[in-house]
């Protein structure tokens, strides 16, 4: 480990550390995060099994319990996550897990067959967890588009990345979610119509 001393005072580097509920990495990458919170998510899914397991409750209850008690454990910060293909692949593979358990199997033919995903979809009527964590990016950006441009995280978004190093971040946030907008089709997004 490299030590550094600032005032007099000597500081451990170290390659990870937990700050306000998050993984923070040296390696520039979200994907140890997302394992951590999948984790939580499937600790919080078995911490209300009962509910979700219980013919008592419909569907439409044990629909509002994944989206206030699981998706906020596995989503926690999404907003300024920069993710690879693989990466979504992950969340939405918990997300359409929670589904299947929370629909079942569906019986046809004489036989009861697992839900496609294609299914899964026409249930949340589109609607899934990667896309829900692109909503939230987009949420992000316009509170910061509408910041003051004296608050700390207007300024870093509005800075230029000056890169000294050879290696570029593997992806950037303002990017990925000028993308987002594209697919969407939103030309103008700052205030202004900057």
């Amino acid at each position: 480990m490299k030590w550094a001393t600032i005032n007099d005072v000597t500081y451990e580097g170290v390659a990870k550390f937990i700050y306000l509920g998050t993984l923070i990495s040296n390696e520039n990458s979200v994907e140890k995060e997302i394992q951590r919170l999948i984790l939580a998510g499937n600790r919080t899914y078995f911490a209300a099994i009962s509910l979700f397991r219980s013919r008592l409750l419909s569907r439409a209850p044990k629909i509002i319990l994944y989206k206030t008690l699981i998706r906020p454990a596995v989503l926690c910060g999404a907003e300024v996550w920069t993710v690879t293909e693989r990466e979504e692949q992950a969340v939405l593979i918990f997300g359409r897990k929670i589904f299947r358990r929370i629909y079942g199997a569906k019986y046809g033919n004489g036989e009861w067959k697992s839900r496609t995903n294609l299914e899964l979809e026409e249930i949340g009527k589109g609607e899934n967890i990667v896309k829900w964590i692109k909503g939230q990016r987009i949420s992000w950006l316009g509170h910061m588009e509408r910041m003051e441009e004296d608050r700390m995280p207007k300024k870093i978004f509005t800075q230029e990345l000056e890169v000294t190093r050879r290696k570029r971040p593997r992806k950037i946030w303002k990017e990925e979610v000028e993308r987002d907008l594209q697919v969407l089709g939103v030309r103008i997004w700052r205030v202004g119509g900057r």
